[in-house]
């Protein structure tokens, strides 16, 4: 499950507004790469959506089904907003839909010698719901 945390208003580059909707999956468990040490953390991914600012707002806390992964992308750099520090990144974050459970199909146990016996020999047929012989 993820949930919607925050909302941001967006402009194109001609000037028309639109809002994302701020996506945060469960809480992870991560081994830091410098220290050794876990912590938690949770993942985020924006969504744009047609809806305007008061629906926003009114969304936040709403659970969907689906989860936010890693996804691997070209290249680009990334300024880290506390530190000012710009990285290079090869992975975005995005929703993913839960898919829906794939149901197995139960099949008969009866034979097809189980079958035959129970079924009507000769030259049958049924007339207004009657069998005739």
């Amino acid at each position: 499950m993820v949930r919607i945390v925050n909302y941001q208003k967006r402009t194109t580059e001609e000037g028309k507004v639109f809002f994302t909707l701020e996506l945060q999956g469960g809480i992870e468990i991560v081994k830091s790469q410098e220290t050794g040490k876990s912590y938690m953390t949770a993942r985020k991914a924006n969504m744009s959506c047609t809806f305007d600012e008061l629906t926003c707002q009114s969304l936040i806390g709403t659970e969907l089904p689906g989860s936010v992964r890693k996804v691997e992308c070209e290249e680009y750099s990334y300024t880290i907003k506390d530190t000012g520090e710009i990285i290079t990144l090869s992975h975005r974050f995005e929703y993913v839909e839960q898919e829906a459970p794939i149901q197995a199909t139960e099949k008969s146990k009866t034979t097809i010698e189980e079958f035959m016996s129970n079924t009507p020999t000769g030259n049958s047929f049924s007339t207004n719901g009657q069998l005739v012989h």
